[in-house]
């Protein structure tokens, strides 16, 4: 590490952000499988989009097919995989993006560590509340009938615990409410908290 050095941009963080009208940050969802986080992130996407929001979605099975196509799913894996994410998000919020990220993320450890990376207000934890029971009998994968038969091991909630947020940013209970009010409840947040143009 001693021959690596920062290489500084002539065009500045502040010059991307203003470029584009908005606050970058880091909307981080988390919560078990099947809870909704990716369609929940997914609809707020296209909502911040229409309102000319610059974003980037990063979902969990897509990161694994790449970034992460090295990692399983052990304990030490899972931290290795919130890690390289944590610093990809950095690297978008530098751009001046707004980034959403749809990760189970078990470990408030590793959740504390993202949040770290970031500047002050650009970490915005988003906890998809929902009981196991249903996340179960949603179970859209199929893979709690699969961990519930031994064929997937170490599957958060069932014999690798989750670590629920304790102090989140904001909480969405996607068993009492449908995608789009969970969405229309993260975006009034964003607004109401000075991340997007007045005119959105």
């Amino acid at each position: 590490m001693n021959n690596i050095v920062w290489h500084n941009h002539k065009v500045s963080k502040q010059e991307r952000t203003a470029l584009k009208q908005h606050k970058p940050a880091v909307l981080w969802f988390t919560g078990l499988s099947g809870s909704g986080k990716s369609t929940v992130a997914g609809c707020l996407e296209e909502l911040l989009h229409q309102n000319g929001v610059h974003t980037y979605l990063l979902d969990g099975d897509n990161i694994r097919h790449g970034l992460c196509g090295d990692l399983g799913f052990s304990d030490k894996d899972r931290v290795e995989n919130i890690r390289r994410i944590g610093e990809v998000t950095k690297l978008f919020v530098d751009a001046g993006v707004m980034v959403l990220t749809a990760f189970i993320s078990p470990f408030r450890a590793d959740r504390q560590m993202v949040r770290q990376l970031q500047g002050e207000g650009e970490f915005i934890e988003v906890f998809v509340d929902a009981p196991l029971e249903v996340c179960e009998e949603r179970d859209p994968k199929g893979l709690y009938k699969k961990a519930r038969k031994g064929d997937i091991p170490n599957f958060t909630g069932i014999d690798s615990e989750y670590e629920a947020p304790e102090e989140p940013e904001i909480t969405v209970k996607t068993a009492e409410h449908g995608v789009e009010a969970c969405a229309e409840q993260l975006f009034d947040y964003l607004k109401s908290n000075g991340y997007l143009p007045a005119a959105s």
